[in-house]
């Protein structure tokens, strides 16, 4: 990658309503076949728009006939989905993409599933009207499988892109778990490093990834154990080669910048920064003011690159290319060097419907490209 100012997803997007009712069994409306044939016309074929109308029909007619789809049936049109997903990224211009997590239910519901040792206990609150089942850990935990290796297999033959792959990490893990085994949480979180995280890591490298964005949205939620999370990043990371980044939406940045010095391994931050930010133009402080905590990070850990968030995902409103050079140019004034910011959404758009993300993501680009005219 030679190009300044690099773009880049953040992990998730939506499902489509016609995977979400294959993947739950149930019924699927003409909306869905609607939306697909819409989607197909304008990121696809009229051979793609044939094809996966033939999907839907014929996974309609298996659901008539026994009242279920098959694993095959459901694996199909998990397929299709992430090959939408990344045409979707892949004419918004990014550089550097993922499938939209298709395949993964929840990014902790997903992750404990495939973990042993944990027991699930009930369904719990996230937000709005968003519920998860929680688990417990009952044992030592560790993975009997890794847990993304499919995902990539379809995703290398997908793109010629280059792609991140996002995996949750220790310390979200097990603090939005309940702990029946170990008398700390902290060695919960260390054994979900140890035996669950670096092991899918090194499986990923295995297949040839070199760049993994571990998703630790509840690192600031205890400030006390900032430090856990710091430990469990190195714990899951040290001695790796490879391209590794952490991902922190929802937080208190002020609580993490006095320990990212001790991050070991980190190649990237990847923050939010628009969901804080004001709606005018301009590159000044009081234009920008959610950039203004780059200037510490720069303090703290000078030359790691940031994966700088130019666009909410928390409303439907389309940020103007203007908008997101201007944020660009911000952070290229704090940090000094263009090479260093990687310009995304905020976090993962799953919460927006795809033409809104598409949306958002044209924005990225096309401000990007804007930015790059003047820097």
């Amino acid at each position: 990658m030679s190009e300044l100012l690099q773009t880049q997803e953040v992990g998730s997007l939506a499902k489509p309503d016609w995977r979400v009712a294959v993947v739950g069994d149930k019924p699927i409306g003409q909306g869905s076949y609607d939306a697909l044939r819409a989607w197909s016309e304008e990121y696809g074929s009229n051979d793609a728009s044939s094809y996966g109308q033939q999907v839907l029909e014929s996974a309609q007619s298996e659901f008539a006939s026994v009242g279920r789809y098959s694993d095959r049936t459901k694996e199909t049109v998990r397929d299709l989905a992430a090959h939408y997903a990344v045409q979707l990224q892949e004419h918004a211009g990014l550089d550097i993409v993922y499938d939209g997590e298709q395949d993964r239910s929840e990014m902790y519901q997903h992750s404990i599933a495939r973990t042993l040792g944990f027991a699930w206990r009930g369904r719990v609150r996230a937000f709005d009207t968003k519920s998860y089942k929680k688990a417990a850990c009952i044992g030592e935990p560790s993975i009997s499988e890794p847990w993304h290796s499919d995902e990539v297999t379809r995703l290398q033959r997908l793109t010629d892109k280059d792609i991140k792959v996002p995996i949750t990490g220790a310390y979200t893990l097990a603090a939005w778990s309940y702990n029946e085994h170990y008398t700390q949480r902290a060695d919960l979180v260390r054994a979900l490093a140890r035996n669950v995280i670096r092991p899918n890591i090194i499986a990923l490298l295995e297949q040839g990834v070199s760049w993994i964005q571990i998703d630790e949205p509840a690192a600031t939620t205890v400030p006390g154990e900032v430090p856990l999370f710091v430990e469990s990043f190195n714990e899951s990371v040290r001695g790796l080669v490879g391209r590794f980044s952490v991902h922190l939406c929802f937080s208190d940045y002020t609580l993490l910048v006095p320990h990212i010095e001790k991050l070991e391994n980190c190649s990237q931050l990847s923050l939010e920064f628009a969901n804080r930010d004001g709606h005018g133009l301009g590159t000044a402080t009081s234009d920008r003011p959610a950039y203004e905590v780059l200037k510490d990070i720069v303090r703290y850990a000078p030359g790691t690159s940031i994966g700088l968030g130019v666009a909410s995902v928390h409303e439907d409103t389309i940020e103007t290319p203007e908008l997101v050079r201007d944020r660009i140019l911000r952070a290229v004034d704090i940090v000094g060097d263009p090479a260093l910011i990687y310009p995304s959404p905020d976090c993962g758009l799953r919460t927006r419907s795809w033409p809104v993300a598409s949306e958002k993501l044209l924005a990225v680009s096309h401000g990007t490209r804007l930015a790059r005219e003047i820097i």
